[in-house]
């Protein structure tokens, strides 16, 4: 058995577990909080959820010895929350429940949502709700009700909280070891620096959307980053670089509408959704939020490109560091094993930054009307399956 120690709604806490046991039965058991529901006991449902450190946690696979030492906000330690005590008259009102089931959980997440969206934009609310399931209401009074809070609190004068008052964004407690991508302020990098793994590249307003996976990547140009800069600022051409990505609208400085289409194999993917664009001049850094589904297979996509621009070369060339997160559901995720992401990525990557550098030389002839290419997932997965191979091959040949 282990000991630990919590900061439960406010109080002190201690607990004595195996240490394969789950918060939230650590909860139900050992404190009689039976507030956080045990639905599908994997992550999937949202029923279970709680703030751990502040952040919506999954507390059915968040294991309890993980949290010695953390904060943790039940459903039962919000009743004298002026943020959730709203969010009930609003669900009573526009008929957001029914079975009550889910209910916890998805206050828990609406807490956050009215916290740190600027105003009440349906989308962004549908996606925030995203990882909190309802069998019975249908989910509209739900999305209503979030609304209908975030509207009245921000016509009050009562502004949203950046990153809800967090230093980093990312799943709390369910992934040992995922990479947090920070949205604390960014220190301008040294010159050919590499930024650290995880780090912040930019001092912007937090996503919308929290990444189940990140990773680093960098690619070089020959060209000053003061051109780089100005292309990642022209989004139609920037999409004519990228392979089966394609802009349909901009209907506002910061915000694009396109699509990104992959075939693998016989089958085609066409990923239609919107995305915001964040710069910052002063550090040539930026960020791109988004999110796409495609309506065919059913699956959903979201993340964060954030990148900056450092000089290499005596400023004749230029490093761009990326720091890439995503999530991805529906039956496409199966396929989609971190190891191959990653090469995928290295290679589109590769690609991306040699349209790039013949479009800043002149020799690429990509317009902002230019056709996407079309992407091949299967080509580039076989082509990654042989090199993986040949490598094996080699290390059993020994030197």
């Amino acid at each position: 058995m282990t000991t630990i120690q919590l900061t439960v709604n406010g109080r002190a806490a201690e607990a004595s577990i195996e240490p394969r046991t789950h918060l939230a039965d650590a909860l139900r058991d050992q404190l009689d909080l039976t507030g956080a529901h045990l639905g599908c006991e994997h992550g999937v449902c949202g029923a279970c959820t709680l703030l751990l450190d502040g952040a919506p946690a999954r507390s059915c696979i968040t294991l309890a010895v993980a949290c010695d030492g953390a904060t943790v906000t039940t459903i039962e330690g919000l009743d004298e929350d002026e943020i959730a005590a709203e969010l009930r008259d609003a669900f009573t009102r526009e008929h957001a429940l029914q079975c009550g089931y889910c209910t916890p959980g998805m206050i828990m997440s609406a807490r956050d949502l009215v916290l740190r969206l600027d105003h009440a934009d349906e989308q962004a609310i549908r996606v925030g709700l995203s990882g909190n399931l309802c069998r019975c209401t249908g989910y509209a009074g739900i999305v209503r009700a979030i609304s209908a809070v975030i509207a009245a609190r921000r016509q009050r004068g009562i502004a949203a909280v950046t990153g809800a008052g967090r230093t980093s964004l990312g799943p709390v407690g369910s992934q040992p070891g995922a990479i947090a991508i920070a949205v604390s302020p960014a220190r301008p990098a040294a010159k050919d620096t590499k930024l650290p793994r995880g780090a912040a590249l930019a001092s912007l307003d937090p996503p919308e959307v929290m990444p189940a996976r990140s990773f680093d990547a960098s690619f070089t140009v020959k060209a000053a980053p003061a051109q780089v800069f100005a292309l990642f600022g022209q989004p139609k051409t920037l999409a004519a670089c990228f392979p089966g990505a394609t802009i349909t609208d901009i209907p506002a400085p910061d915000r694009i509408e396109g699509e990104i289409r992959v075939a693998i194999g016989p089958l085609s993917a066409a990923f239609r959704g919107s995305a915001r664009i964040d710069r910052n001049a002063a550090d040539l850094s930026g960020r791109l939020i988004g999110t796409g589904r495609d309506q065919r297979s059913r699956t959903s996509t979201s993340g964060q490109i954030a990148w900056r621009m450092v000089a290499i070369d005596d400023g004749r060339g230029t490093r761009v560091d990326l720091a890439i997160g995503y999530s991805l559901s529906g039956p496409l995720a199966q396929i989609a094993r971190d190891g191959l992401v990653r090469d995928l990525a290295s290679r589109l990557t590769t690609t991306f930054a040699q349209n790039c550098e013949q479009h800043l030389n002149g020799t690429a002839g990509l317009t902002e009307t230019t056709e996407p290419q079309r992407l091949n997932a299967l080509a580039l997965l076989l082509d990654v399956a042989r090199q993986r191979l040949t490598g094996l091959a080699q290390r059993l040949r020994g030197p």
